[in-house]
């Protein structure tokens, strides 16, 4: 009698089929033009220490371990809460971080001209936080998004959650009909100019807008207990205007369902190159500043399906297309395609420290520990990053351009009736 067949093996349970990646926002799209200086010709180690002179600090990455290098320092905790959102992309993308070298600048202002380099690619490759048209450097988020100590800014991921429960609370029409703006005036001529249009009730005169100076010094012995940003969705409308350069405040004015009213500036960070005039915020001549924020305020109120709609696709676009999962994915795609450029093998330098998230949080206090234990990493990510679409082409770049102008000329139109 043969024997009895065997059993078959149970089948192996199938693991379930990823979804591909989400396409990263387009924002993303400009690392390429970031980088296409060294595209060709790649990147030295003599190129790199080219930019010693303009660097706050070296960030080397070295098998998944970083270290830093600081060369002097910096404004407040800029580069402390940098390097910290830096430590946050290693935890929460183990051994992804390819092994790079690069030199980081935490100013504001630009400080390599495009002019001064006929050929580009002999710029030293320079991280920073923004640049304006005339510039060659590499945009990164900056530290604010792990926290702004100093001023009070909780971290942009619990903030933006504490923002949406204050919009919730106070819908849109039941916000005060002006424009609000409060701010260090002192940083720049464009916030002091702001100023001609303060409400003049003595002049018979009003632009719609309400203005407040915060004056730092008191604020800062307060220790800024009354700048909570989650409490200044009050009013229909929202002024962004530049400070020295850019501005942090622009991502806590988008998410504010409020339409931004954007004065124009030549400086821009990694994320408001992808704001789209006419649907993510309403754009202001610096020119004729007061006139424009008044005809917006009063074309708003007049058209509030139209202006929800805006402030709705501005707070968005804060939401959705800059969540921190899409922060981490940006500073892993940019930081990738640089690494991908260098020709030649990173070492630790010789005065580099490791480094640890640990001993970076066991060492601070106050509030730069209570907005670390915020901002960190608690998982390794269980999924890809977004994937990285491909450089916009000339013809996209026109079409945008176009775009953007043809906006602008039916503000002045209508404006002008």
């Amino acid at each position: 009698m043969p024997p009895p067949a065997a059993s078959p093996s149970p089948a192996a349970p199938e693991r379930p089929v990823q979804p591909p990646p989400p396409s990263c926002p387009d924002y993303f799209r400009h690392i390429h033009s970031d980088l296409e200086p060294w595209r060709e010709k790649g990147i030295s180690r003599e190129a790199v220490e080219r930019g010693q002179p303009n660097a706050a600090f070296r960030l080397t990455v070295v098998s998944g371990r970083a270290y830093v290098e600081t060369y002097h320092r910096v404004f407040q905790t800029r580069d402390l809460f940098t390097q910290w959102g830096i430590a946050q992309l290693l935890a929460r993308y183990p051994g992804r971080v390819p092994d790079l070298d690069l030199m980081f600048n935490c100013e504001d202002m630009p400080e390599l001209r495009a002019a001064d380099y006929p050929d580009t690619s002999a710029a030293p490759p320079l991280f920073r936080y923004c640049k304006d048209g005339t510039s060659v450097e590499v945009l990164f988020p900056d530290w604010s998004f792990w926290g702004w100590p100093e001023v009070n800014i909780r971290p942009w991921g619990p903030l933006m959650k504490e923002i949406a429960k204050e919009n919730a609370r106070l819908p849109w029409p039941d916000r005060e009909p002006y424009a609000f703006w409060k701010g260090n005036r002192g940083v720049s001529e464009a916030r002091r100019d702001l100023f001609r249009c303060s409400n003049d009730s003595a002049a018979g005169k009003d632009w719609n807008a309400r203005l407040f100076a915060l004056d730092w010094g008191v604020a800062n012995r307060n220790g800024f207990k009354g700048s909570n940003l989650a409490e200044q969705c009050r009013y229909r409308y929202k002024i962004y205007v530049q400070g020295r350069s850019w501005s942090v405040s622009e991502k806590y004015i988008l998410a504010c369902d409020s339409p931004m009213l954007a004065i124009d500036t030549p400086f821009e960070d990694f994320f408001s190159r992808g704001l789209v005039a006419g649907r993510h915020y309403w754009p202001v001549d610096p020119k004729d500043k007061c006139r424009a924020v008044k005809f917006a305020v009063d074309w708003g109120n007049a058209h509030p399906a139209l202006a929800q709609r805006m402030g709705k696709e501005g707070s968005g676009f804060a939401r959705e297309e800059m969540s921190m999962d899409y922060v981490y994915d940006y500073m892993l795609h940019v930081l990738t395609q640089y690494a991908a450029l260098l020709r030649y093998k990173p070492t630790v330098p010789e005065n580099a420290v490791e480094l640890c998230p640990e001993s970076m949080a066991c060492s601070a206090q106050g509030r730069d520990r209570e907005f670390m234990m915020e901002s960190r990493e608690m998982y390794v990510a269980g999924y890809e990053p977004c994937t990285l679409p491909p450089p916009f082409t000339a013809e996209e770049e026109r079409e945008m351009a176009a775009r953007e102008e043809d906006v602008r000329r039916k503000v002045v139109k209508m404006k002008g009736r």
